[in-house]
């Protein structure tokens, strides 16, 4: 399988996202099964496994790196972990998704990796990253924190989630960036405008949501239920059941494109982001392996820029639903 390059971080093309395993898409998976198919997911070839301290239940708030602790202590060396920091829930009387409040003030920071650190039951985080832009605390500042800890060996590369223009380049000054994490679909395609500076910069980008939280596969209809105390879908504009009607020309042209490519769905939706730039890692993710098979599958795919930009064309023209841009950040209580 070829490999991808996020600066100088070697990943397979495709990554696991493991929050839903824990988090935002109903009750948590049983462990046991998790732990099976993050091992087959090892073997499959993926590399990339992404978490965040901040993956979990009510009663665990930590479970999502604690179980990438536990199925990764016996092949640490196989697989690249991110983790992130800076963020915390603010837990209202409402189901979710909950609005986000960022901290990454030093002093969090460091108390964050300790905590991963040991959740993880590693001795190094591959890749970190601020989960969330702290509008209180300056770029620089979060960097140099950053640099700090890469020289204390307890993390190896750094990166931002859900960063702006402006934001990278005053941290990437202080402290080179691996990689961003931002949020990028056939239906959420506003950070493309980054592309030109990302390979200004020689930086990554790690596309979270790639699959518009599952929309794209296709698996779901205007019928599909999901609970709304324990399942951000319930909140999600794109599942709403008019929105199904809305989206269409959408899911014909993904269709379409898939019968074409002998391919499904999810497929053909993380191909074309694949194939747009060499830098471009989705992490879809999945408590099934037959999607596990599916979505790494995704890498053996071929649409030449001919293809992408007709597929480009397209998108802009047809019309689509509203969709799920990020929870509410509200003010950083430091």
């Amino acid at each position: 399988m070829k490999e991808r390059k996020l600066r100088n971080l070697t990943v397979s093309p495709v990554g696991l996202g493991c929050m839903g395993m824990s988090h935002a898409y109903g009750e948590p998976a049983d462990r046991n099964s998790m732990k099976i198919l993050l091992a087959d997911a090892v073997e499959m070839g993926y590399t990339l496994f992404d978490t965040a301290e901040v993956y979990g239940t009510n009663s665990n708030p930590h479970d999502n790196e604690e179980l990438l602790g536990e199925a990764f202590k016996h092949c640490r060396d196989k697989v690249v972990i991110s983790t992130k920091f800076g963020l915390r829930f603010d837990k209202s009387h409402e189901p979710g998704p909950y609005p986000l409040i960022p901290d990454s003030t030093p002093d969090n920071i460091r108390k964050a990796v300790e905590g991963s650190l040991r959740r993880l039951q590693t001795d190094r985080i591959d890749l970190y990253l601020q989960h969330r832009i702290d509008p209180a605390v300056e770029p620089e500042i979060v960097a140099d924190t950053m640099s700090q800890l890469m020289r204390e060996g307890k993390i190896l590369h750094w990166g931002i989630s859900e960063t702006t223009e402006e934001y990278l380049r005053r941290a990437h000054a202080v402290c080179p960036v691996t990689a961003i994490q931002n949020r990028y679909s056939m239906m959420a395609r506003w950070h493309e405008k980054i592309f030109p500076l990302l390979e200004e910069l020689n930086v990554g980008f790690i596309a979270f949501s790639p699959l518009a939280n599952g929309l794209l596969s296709t698996f779901y209809t205007a019928e599909s239920k999901f609970n709304p105390e324990n399942d951000y879908r319930a909140a999600m504009p794109q599942f709403r059941r008019e929105s199904f009607e809305e989206n269409e020309m959408l899911f014909e042209l993904i269709r379409r494109l898939a019968e074409d490519k002998h391919a499904t769905p999810s497929q053909i939706s993380l191909a074309w982001m694949l194939c747009k730039k060499p830098y471009i890692v989705p992490i879809p993710g999945t408590r099934h392996l037959c999607r596990l098979k599916e979505n790494i599958g995704a890498a053996e795919i071929n649409l030449s820029p001919e293809e992408v930009e007709a597929i480009d064309r397209q998108l802009d023209s047809i019309p689509m639903s509203e969709v799920f841009g990020g929870s509410k950040i509200v003010e950083s209580k430091n």
